[in-house]
């Protein structure tokens, strides 16, 4: 089979761990007889720097016509440090996400057994954590209606959700936990907010299509204290924007690296897989940032844009192989310590 892969590296280590990705499709294609066409565009910080755009109308239309996005990171300190930018970076994430239909976020939290010790949390509490965070992406409060006052001293920032969007994002966390161990965590602040209660009203009306599966609704402030203290507990969570946002880079941390999470982001048009983490200006160039991500991120396209699940194992499998032998970067290494090119070129040469 032919695909199209449109290819948005990015910023920083971006160009870097996108490389390594594609490495390993390539390495898939040869095995198990596909062809991937890559297409280049840009977006972030260097898309502003060449177009003044952060995600130019050429880099949407690629998009459009691939089957799948592999996104790197974006981010530069010149805008990162610059609170009076008028266009921003990150601008072009929101921008690809709007455009695109990225209405879910998809973030799989699971520890690796070699680096349990690597956790800030102790082994019994994270050994064999494995659940998926389900997290909404067009709508809340990054998307409604902010501003400030013309003295500069007020500013607000308004939360609004429709019910076919809960509905959309509710679905989906179903399906999901239907694949898996049954289990959907809803999570809000219904007791504070109106968008929570309209959350909650929607999906207790869901519940009865979904029998088999088990709900439970907590609040966002203790799914942030339960995430840490009991993480095993967790199958599906599902959960707005905002909350989403903070509760996924907090339950990344139990694993013991950033750099080890892929994501995927469920387009009504095209999908967009990404590593979770940012674009770490301080290593860019230097070969040394972990493309472990990114390469899970080949896995998580190849099944949920693709389907094609024997590839994605075939990734996991040598990314577990690479772990296990110490085929790692730095940031995770306790002898030597192998470069981002080194780990790419060893991960496809096993597949």
């Amino acid at each position: 089979m032919k695909y199209k892969i449109a290819i948005l590296a990015g910023d920083g280590i971006g160009p870097e761990i996108v490389d390594q990705g594609i490495k390993v499709l390539n390495a898939i294609g040869k095995r198990f007889n596909h062809t991937f066409e890559f297409k280049k565009a840009l977006v972030g910080a260097c898309a502003i720097d060449a177009t003044g755009d952060p995600f130019p109308e050429e880099t949407f239309q690629l998009c459009m016509d691939s089957d799948a996005v592999l996104f790197g990171a974006i981010g530069d300190p010149k805008y990162d440090n610059d609170p009076k930018a008028k266009v921003r970076p990150e601008q072009g994430l929101l921008a690809m996400r709007k455009k695109l239909g990225l209405y879910a976020n998809i973030r799989p939290v699971t520890t690796f057994k070699s680096l349990l010790h690597k956790s800030p949390l102790r082994k019994d509490l994270v050994e064999g954590a494995d659940f998926i965070v389900v997290r909404e992406l067009t709508g809340g409060i990054y998307f409604g209606e902010k501003g400030r006052s013309e003295d500069l001293t007020k500013a607000f920032d308004t939360c609004t959700y429709t019910k076919e969007e809960v509905t959309r994002i509710t679905k989906l966390g179903f399906e999901y936990a239907a694949k898996r161990n049954k289990r959907l965590t809803v999570v809000d602040k219904a007791n504070v907010l109106a968008t929570s209660r309209l959350w909650r009203e929607t999906v207790q009306e869901m519940e009865p299509d979904y029998a088999d599966i088990e709900v439970d609704y907590m609040f966002v402030d203790n799914a942030a204290m339960q995430i840490i203290q009991w993480p095993k507990k967790f199958d599906v969570m599902v959960t707005e924007n905002m909350f989403g946002d903070i509760l996924s880079d907090e339950a990344s941390v139990i694993t013991g690296s950033l750099g080890l999470l892929p994501s995927a982001s469920v387009g009504v048009h095209t999908s967009v897989f990404e590593p979770i983490h940012g674009s770490y200006p301080q290593a860019t160039g230097k070969d040394i940032a972990n493309p472990i991500a990114t390469v899970l991120s080949v896995a998580m396209l190849l099944e949920v844009a693709l389907d094609l699940t024997d590839e994605a194992q075939a990734i996991r499998d040598v990314v577990d192989k690479s772990m296990e032998e110490g085929i790692v970067t730095e940031d995770i290494s306790e002898g030597k310590a192998y470069k981002t090119s080194e780990v790419g070129d060893w991960l496809a040469k096993n597949i």
